[in-house]
């Protein structure tokens, strides 16, 4: 990350770590559609949903802040192999309606999304991009937890 002389990020570099995140979103946001379609248990379903609409309004909060910074925000999810793959792979989970399985995929994206936002917080930020994303990061966290206390109980059954 560049910075200037007062330790202020470029405003590319702020736009940048907040399209990183929108991409991180989007795959969450694919995977937790793909997750509630294959389930047909109204509390899995109601709760991927749930999880998928959360991600779909984090996205839209990180590129009002990009449009806000003169830059455009990305459109879809990530291009890049290991963040794809983390949410992506739940389509063989949900091919096989394995509900252990599905929430372990749903746990690897959080995993990823968990590391992004981590990452995005070490940057030096304005404040108010830092804000928005220490919010999202307690959801992200959140959901991340309960996904893993739920793929636990599965397993367990």
């Amino acid at each position: 990350m560049n910075l200037d002389y007062a330790g202020v990020p470029s405003r590319t570099d702020v736009i940048d770590a907040l399209n990183d995140l929108i991409t991180i979103c989007q795959d969450g946001h694919d995977g937790y559609v793909e997750a509630a379609r294959g389930t047909d248990t109204y509390t899995y379903k109601s709760l991927f949903t749930d999880y998928a609409s959360q991600r779909q309004r984090q996205i839209a909060d990180l590129s009002d802040l990009v449009v806000l910074l003169g830059g455009d925000p990305h459109q879809s999810g990530s291009v890049s192999a290991g963040l794809h793959r983390a949410w992506m792979d739940i389509r063989a989970a949900v091919s096989g309606r394995d509900m252990g399985a599905i929430l372990s995929e749903c746990e690897r994206g959080e995993d990823a999304a968990v590391e992004a936002y981590e990452n995005a917080l070490q940057r030096p930020l304005p404040a108010n991009v830092h804000a928005t994303i220490e919010r999202q990061y307690a959801l992200i966290r959140n959901a991340h937890d309960h996904i893993k206390q739920l793929r636990d109980t599965v397993h367990l059954a």
